[in-house]
């Protein structure tokens, strides 16, 4: 499964060390002093390294990024579809409440109508079948009357 290791023996490669190397001081112009507000300049700080050296130098604070405005923890767009989803839900109901409300109205008409062809009905009646102006009617007696044969004899 595995290759097996060769026989054959490889030169080994000569290995160079590399020790590092202290820097020469540079004589430089001496930097211009600047005034600066106590309150404002940095600590100093001391190293002691392995081989006995001692490094002095100005800590430096690592550097803060700029606060990022905090990300909703949804997108925007899923927020906006929800919001649509929502919104078609309302609609949805109000047009389930428009049409109950139609179907009411309609059933509310009907039976106004009904009514009013009922009361309107019943005042014709009453008109045709009224006394108004003089009488002028034969009353029969229908006690004495015979029928005989399917003849009336009044």
């Amino acid at each position: 499964m595995y290759p097996e290791h060769p026989t054959t023996s490889h030169p080994r490669a000569a290995v160079e060390v590399h020790q590092p190397m202290p820097l020469t001081p540079t004589v430089a112009a001496p930097a211009p002093l600047v005034a600066m507000p106590p309150g404002s300049v940095p600590s100093v700080a001391s190293i002691v390294l392995p081989d006995g050296r001692i490094v002095t130098g100005y800590a430096i604070n690592p550097v803060q990024p700029d606060p990022v405005a905090a990300k909703p923890a949804v997108s925007r767009a899923a927020v906006n579809i929800a919001l649509g989803g929502i919104g078609f839900a309302a609609v949805c109901g109000g047009l389930i409440l428009l049409t109950t409300f139609i179907a009411a109205l309609t059933a509310l008409i009907t039976q106004l109508i009904t009514l009013a062809a009922v009361i309107f009905g019943g005042w014709i009646a009453v008109q045709i079948f009224s006394a108004s102006g003089p009488k002028q009617r034969a009353t029969v007696n229908i006690h004495k009357a015979v029928i005989k044969r399917n003849h009336f004899h009044g």
